[in-house]
């Protein structure tokens, strides 16, 4: 899987993560909405039990708050790692000047050779 596909699916699945964590947070009710039920509000019916969701919901808000931060970090992994690539990409590779040339071979002077070099004056 190349990394353009990878973050697709991270954030289709970041998103349908946000929109689960938000629709679970306005499903959830307020501290004072409880105060019905202790009175006998017919609570018992519900499909949760007298009891309610709030334990479920808090639960399932955690879950999904926990998987958002993940996602969250594992999307800026992958946004890090292409940035590191492209810029692999964009710099030129140095190369040594030497590796390009080719050296001409001199032949070694023999000291007769020497001799007949005048010296400057």
């Amino acid at each position: 899987m190349n990394m353009e596909t990878l973050e697709l699916v991270l954030r289709v699945l970041l998103v349908l993560d946000a929109l689960a964590l938000i629709g679970l947070v306005l499903l959830q009710q307020g501290r004072g909405a409880s105060m019905g039920a202790a009175f006998g509000s017919g609570a018992s019916t519900t499909m949760f039990g007298s009891v309610g969701a709030s334990g479920f919901l808090t639960r399932l808000t955690t879950y999904l708050a926990i998987g958002f931060f993940v996602l969250t970090f594992a999307l800026a992994w992958s946004a890090k790692a292409r940035n590191e690539a492209a810029l692999d990409l964009s710099l030129p590779k140095a190369v040594a000047p030497a590796a390009e040339l080719e050296v001409p071979v001199v032949p070694e002077e023999s000291p007769a050779d020497a001799a007949e070099v005048p010296e400057a004056p």
